[in-house]
């Protein structure tokens, strides 16, 4: 087993992540306390524009870290998940998912095939992450159009990007009780000189997923009844090598990482998935004395992505994703026009891809898309008063190609050009030293994807034949949210609404005609509206050498189909939670409870959830061992054992009664750096 290392790299990062540690309600003090950090939605180190970003790190990602990208995001305040069982999720943030929110790699495209299907996860383990930011507003326009709902950022340090004299580390071990989790990872950066070398690996593996009643199971050598998910274990691994060179006026840099994993579907009990995805990356930055640039950074990768679907250990479809991106941006000096100061982000963005299935299965055809977009960032600030706006021109093209298989010519063949031009603007008010209002308002649009214009076939994950529509147009959006902050001393609040119209949506509506034996499911445009609020807030009830914390949070979003008035599927229901943070010396803990309401709003076709209360709990100790430190934590999910199942999930509607939410487990785990 592997060992899990990272480094601290900068005050910063230092002192941002001993907050986290000190064990305070993550989604709100880590999101305040790391704005020094986002470099997502912070490029220009403005704090304005980091007002909708929040973050997980430290020991807050330690311990609520999970095998999905999704599950470990979804109790910050606006996200939820897809919840394909424990192994694939996505984001989904106010309401948005698929192909409206950008999932990054250290702020460079993923080429991966997570948004095609619910079942395939992404491929990225936070065992081998330094920080995930969540953005949402006006910088998500350095991203393109496919970041209208928002931008995931799961950021490491394998391309290293600070100077480094000597050796430096960290190592994190952790097992759970409800999938016999044994995990671990390794990082270790080395510096001398103008270079620094970094190399790092992890390993996952879990067993079926213990729930509260017992399940059905057919899969050969299983119990044919447990208190398991059947076919929900899974195991992963993975690493990376990179190294930088440092030079007076910037660095360049390199990194080759890979990652596999074998992991169950959960909506059939014999189905398993092996992945394996690998990317090279190259980044650097350049700073010129220059009387127009402060800083001009790069970045490039090419991808290359693979996944098999096994029933019963046979070989079936398979998918694969290769592409290359670059990104070119410089931010120029700083300018002084009246009482008004002005900092910018100029930029061009390129990605190309082609994508590929073959099997019984395969409902998308072969295709190529490529794009390329200039975006510009400006930031003015006049005294008390913020403003920012960007701008974003793409030409996209989109070309299917059909399939070589000659059992396979249902596919049209065709290529679609698109342009679409996004627009944002925010303002950002300082009334005093503990109130600040904020608002942003953006236009946005989206090229189809290819398998929402040429989809033609069965896909199990929906359970429907997936049907693309090649005329469909653009997707647009008009977007507005506004935002009141307020700090005094330990006591915090934050409260937002939002919402965004949209004139034509891209949803896979159902239909009346079936197609061999399956529904068929066709991507049409219609129009549609998102609107909710988040809030977040914490209070100092005790204030000591032991203090006592209570932080409090809610979110709610509601999604209608403006064209036929139903509901939009797969929204998240109100949810609210309340949590008690205890703090004295080296000792943090943290009890309380999420409650989600019933979702009664769903369209035709889809399943209600009943309302339902998950109970947590952490403890978490910090020792100090000369050089070292040491955080010990242990986390008790879902304490009261509840039998519960996501409003967000597909399978809740397509495969009742497979994926219910894991029932109680216990996470042990070290966290350890040096």
């Amino acid at each position: 087993m592997s060992v899990f290392f990272f480094v601290r790299r900068s005050a910063a990062v230092t002192v941002s992540a001993l907050v986290c540690s000190l064990g305070f309600w993550p989604h709100l003090v880590c999101a305040q306390t790391l704005q020094e950090l986002v470099i997502t939605g912070n490029a220009l180190s403005k704090a304005q524009n980091a007002l909708n970003v929040t973050s997980l790190s430290g020991i807050a990602l330690a311990e609520q870290g999970q095998s999905s990208l999704g599950e470990t995001l979804n109790n910050l305040p606006g996200v939820s998940s897809t919840y394909f069982g424990p192994n694939a999720s996505r984001p989904i943030v106010r309401g948005m998912d698929g192909d409206r929110i950008r999932v990054l790699s250290n702020s460079g495209a993923s080429m991966d095939v997570s948004s095609l299907s619910y079942d395939h996860a992404v491929p990225m383990d936070v065992l081998s992450t330094e920080r995930i930011e969540v953005l949402k507003g006006p910088a998500a326009l350095q991203y393109g159009g496919s970041a209208m709902g928002g931008v995931v950022n799961v950021m490491d340090n394998r391309v290293p990007k600070q100077a480094l004299e000597g050796v430096l580390g960290k190592a994190q071990l952790q097992g759970a009780s409800g999938n016999h989790e044994r995990s671990a990872g390794a990082l270790l950066e080395t510096g001398q000189g103008v270079w620094v070398m970094h190399a790092d690996a992890f390993d996952r593996s879990t067993r079926d997923v213990q729930v509260p009643q017992k399940m059905p199971c057919t899969r050969p050598g299983s119990l044919a009844v447990s208190y398991r998910i059947c076919n929900s274990a899974s195991v992963s691994q993975g690493g990376a090598l990179g190294g930088s060179l440092f030079f007076d006026q910037g660095f360049v840099g390199l990194s080759l990482n890979t990652y596999q994993s074998h992991y169950g579907t959960v909506a059939e009990d014999t189905v398993t998935i092996g992945m394996r995805s690998e990317r090279l990356a190259m980044e650097g930055e350049w700073r010129p004395h220059s009387a127009w640039f402060q800083t001009v950074h790069w970045q490039a990768s090419q991808s290359n992505y693979k996944h098999t679907e096994f029933d019963a250990g046979q070989a079936g479809t398979v998918f694969a994703s290769a592409g290359q991106d670059l990104r070119i941006q410089g931010q120029h000096q700083r300018m002084a026009w009246g009482q008004s100061v002005w900092e910018g982000l100029w930029g061009l963005q390129m990605e190309a891809g082609h994508f590929s299935a073959e099997g019984a299965e395969a409902f998308a055809p072969f295709s190529q898309s490529k794009f390329k977009a200039l975006f510009v960032i400006e930031d003015v600030t006049l005294g008390n008063l913020g403003m920012n706006w960007g701008l974003r021109k793409e030409d996209v093209t989109v070309a299917s190609l059909g399939n070589p298989d000659p059992h396979l010519m249902r596919f049209e063949k065709g290529e679609r050009q698109f342009a679409p031009q996004n627009f944002a603007s925010a303002a950002t008010w300082n009334v005093s030293s503990q109130w600040r209002l904020s608002g942003n308002l953006a236009h946005t649009e989206r090229a189809p994807k290819d398998y929402e214009l040429f989809a033609n076939g069965p896909h199990i994950a929906t359970a429907a034949w997936e049907r693309g529509n090649s005329q469909l147009s653009l997707e647009k959006a008009n977007s507005l949210d506004f935002s009141i902050d307020w700090q005094e001393g330990p006591h915090q609040l934050k409260w937002t609404a939002f919402q965004s119209v949209f004139s034509n949506y891209i949803g896979l509506l159902a239909s009346t005609v079936l197609e061999e034996g399956l529904p068929v499911q066709i991507y049409q445009g219609v129009r549609a509206k998102f609107y909710g609020m988040e809030s977040s807030g914490q209070w100092r009830l005790v204030q000591a050498e032991r203090t006592l914390d209570l932080a409090l949070k809610a979110d709610a979003v509601r999604a209608q189909n403006l064209t036929t008035g139903e509901a939009l599927p797969r929204i998240s229901p109100l949810r609210v939670g309340a949590s008690l943070i205890h703090a004295a010396g080296p000792w943090r803990g943290r009890f309380g409870f999420d409650w989600h309401a019933a979702q009664n709003r769903v369209p035709v076709g889809s399943v209600a959830t009943d309302a339902y209360t998950l109970w947590s709990g952490s403890v978490n100790y910090k020792q100090k061992l000369n050089a070292s430190t040491l955080n010990w934590f242990a986390r008790l999910e879902n304490a009261s054992n509840q039998w519960a199942y996501s409003a967000s999930s597909i399978l809740t509607s397509t495969a009742p009664g497979k994926s219910p939410l894991p029932g109680r487990s216990l996470k042990l785990g070290v966290l350890a750096a040096f």
